[in-house]
Order: C-alpha cells, then structure tokens, then sequence
C-alpha cells in the first residue's frame, strides 16, 4: 500500500494515477475515512480519560447526591465508549478495504495506456521464424509427436488441464535446471516453495484471493489459498520481520507449481499451453534497499533476456502501460516470444518483472533497519526465469522442421540428453 501521509499531500497525483490505470479505487474516500477514524480515536481517547477521571472520583468522600450522579455519568460513559469502539472498528475496516484498493504509483516513463496493445516495444532480439513449410501450432505439434495430452486432461480434470508426455517431460525439467543453474551464477539462493500460502500473505503481495473475478483458488475453510507464483511464498518469506541493512539485497529463485482460475479467458489467444490452471514456473524475488530497486529491476530483465537469448527464442522487450499493471507495480518489462502458431504468428507473453517498490513491504512489513537505527520499508521486486508451458510453446514452434521433427534448442541438449523430437510412429 501507499503511505497515508503521501496520499493526503499528493492527493491529485494519486487521482491521476488512478485514472492512469483504469482502477476503480477512489482517494479521497480513503482520506476521508483516514480523517474520521482519527477522529473516532480521538473522541474515544478523551471518552476513556473521562472515564478514568470519573472513577478516581469517586473514591473520594462525596455526598450520597454527588455520588449518584458520578454513577450515572460513568454508566454514560461507558455506553459511550462502547458505541465509540465499535464505530472506530467499523471505520478502520472501512478504511483499510478502501486504502488496499489504492494502487502503487506508476514509473514516470511508463506508457499511459488502458490495454496490452498500449504497451511500448523497446527491444527485439532475434526476427520472427521464417519456414519455408506450413508451420504447426505447438497443441498440432504436441499431439503429432506424443508428447502433450490435453483431451486426456480435460475428462480426468477438466478444461485447460494437461500432460506431459514423453521428451516434453524431460524438455520441462530441463528448463526449469538450466534457469536454476543461470540464476545460481548470479548469486541467487536456490529455493522449492509451498504451493500452498495464507489468505493473508496473498492480500499483502497485492492478490486478490476473493470473489468472481479473482484468478486464485481458495481451500475451503482453510484461509489458504494456491498460490498463482512463486512471487507470493517468496514475497512471504520475510513478512513480519526487520532485515540486517548488510543482508541486503537478498536473492531468491524459487520453482513452485503455480494454480491460476483464468476466469473469463477463452479463444484463440488462450489456446493450448498458454492460459491453463496449472504450471511449473521458476521465479526471481529480491528485498532490497529503496536506492537500488531501479538498478536491480534492469539486473533481472537482463537475466530474463540471458535465458532466452541463449535458448534462441526470438523475442521483443515491452514497457507495461499503466493499464496493464497489476496495482503493485511500479513498472514493469514484459518479454513476448516470438509464437508462429499464435494467429498465424503474433508475440507472446513469456516472462514479466516487475519493481514493487515498497507497496508491498508495507502490506507485509518487511522493514531493514538503516544506520540511523531507524527501520524503514525494504523494496520488493520479482520475476519470471521460466514459465515452463509457455517457454515449451515458444521452443516447439520455432524450433519445428519440415519433417514434423522439433530440434532441442542447443542450450538444453546436455540437460535433455537428446537433440530432437520425432513424430510418433503410428
């Protein structure tokens, strides 16, 4: 979340960003609901001292007159602290649900923009795949060369399901230890997660793990949730606590499953591998201190384009506009794969990264204790290494040859132990 203080003396900027990101938050309500909880405090405070007065009052000698009176001014008192407390809850309630709405401010060059088609290409590194055959869609591919099952998937469980058979097995968790090994060269502390995590964690990361238009599965009558990304159990790790300065910055690569609803995604851009419930995902998160956050966000978009530039998958870099980032984002790169069977070849989103700055430290008070001795905010920044179901799309349609065959991206042949996938003989 934004600091109050902030809110209250940039009231306008805070508007406009709003309005920047299409969001339906509204500042002055979360100031005004500020002003009367502070209020309600206040009356509450002097309410209580009243009452204490009251109290030490009357264990002084008085007339039987007096006394009665400080009786019914203490049965008024507490009727009115009672009705106090459970304005001041319902106010802090009120105010906390609307304060959490208020979304991150945006990066000053972040493209003004309400949709994907908005955001602005700043790098390409590789040029579309040309083929001089008709090139398959990776669903084709998956289904000529046995390696992925979705009919299968769908009758066992449901829609947006899949296997992996055969290479893909093989082809997935070779992706998933080359980005291990590239992330452990740069200094990242290796980390398997819980796909599980508290309802409250979530809500600190910036999820929305509640109602329709919420992409999380929740467990029944746990308050847990399954997490979408490793960003979540990462960002989690140190909730609650005061980092030492010299610890910072703090590197993690976590792999986790990751389990996203994907309500209201349908069509051709969601076919196959590239919208599903469920994943494998190897994901970057680094606490550090507020004056670093800018140089580290470039330090993980260079390593996303390491992992992809040395696989051989064509791909462009995006500026995120401002109404394609999720409220905890400061700014965000974006990295689209050249995809040939994606509309007869368009760009996909592969990985993303995003600078957090310390909206979401705040929600989960992770704080470093500075020279000063003062504990302030840490910044928060995560991103994708390898999404593995959409790195798997981007490799077998570009990687196809006229034979039906898919050729292993030189990279990943000493992790696959085979340089080619063959159709199936039938």
């Amino acid at each position: 979340m934004l600091d109050i203080r902030f809110i209250k003396e940039n009231l306008e900027a805070v508007r406009q960003n709003i309005r920047n990101r299409y969001m339906n938050a509204d500042a002055d309500l979360v100031v005004s609901l500020y002003d009367r909880r502070n209020a309600l405090l206040r009356e509450l405070e002097d309410a209580r001292r009243l009452r204490n007065e009251n109290a030490q009052a009357m264990k002084s000698p008085m007339s039987a007159e007096d006394r009665a009176a400080r009786i019914e001014e203490g049965k008024r008192l507490k009727e009115t602290i009672a009705r106090l407390e459970t304005e001041l809850q319902e106010a802090e309630a009120s105010f906390a649900v609307e304060m959490a709405k208020i979304p991150n401010m945006a990066h000053p060059d972040a493209p003004r923009g309400k949709e994907d088609k908005d955001n602005l290409e700043v790098k390409r590194v590789g040029s579309p795949t040309q083929f001089d055959f008709p090139p398959k869609d990776h669903v084709e591919l998956g289904q000529s060369l046995d390696i992925i099952d979705f009919d299968t998937a769908t009758r066992v469980s449901g829609t947006k399901f899949y296997y992996l058979k055969n290479e893909a097995v093989i082809l997935e968790l070779a992706l998933v230890r080359y980005a291990l090994d590239i992330l452990s060269r740069h200094g990242f502390t290796l980390m398997a997660t819980p796909d599980i995590a508290k309802t409250e964690i979530l809500e600190g990361i910036g999820f929305n793990p509640r109602g329709a238009e919420s992409n999380v599965y929740t467990l029944e009558g746990e308050d847990t949730c399954l997490i979408g990304t490793a960003e979540i159990t990462l960002g989690g790790y140190h909730s609650g606590t005061i980092l030492d300065k010299s610890q910072l910055p703090i590197r993690y690569a976590g792999i986790s499953h990751c389990f996203r609803r994907e309500a209201g995604a349908a069509g051709q851009f969601s076919k196959g591998l590239y919208r599903v419930h469920q994943f494998t995902k190897v994901e970057m998160f680094v606490y550090c201190l507020p004056e670093d956050s800018g140089r580290i966000h470039e330090e993980l978009r260079a390593i996303e384009e390491e992992i992809f530039s040395s696989l051989g998958v064509p791909f462009r870099v995006v500026d995120t506009c401002t109404g394609d980032l999720g409220a905890p984002a400061y700014r965000k790169w974006d990295l689209e794969a050249w995809m040939p069977g994606r509309n007869n070849g368009e760009w996909g989103e592969i990985t993303s990264t995003s600078n957090c700055t310390d909206y979401q430290a705040r929600r989960l008070n992770v704080r470093y204790r500075d020279d000063d001795g003062k504990n302030r905010f840490v910044h928060m920044l995560n991103g994708t290494a390898i999404a593995c179901s959409r790195a798997i799309i981007s490799i077998l349609e570009n990687f196809q040859q006229a034979d039906g065959s898919v050729r292993i991206p030189d990279a990943l042949v000493p992790y696959c132990g085979f340089d080619v996938i063959r159709p199936r003989k039938k």
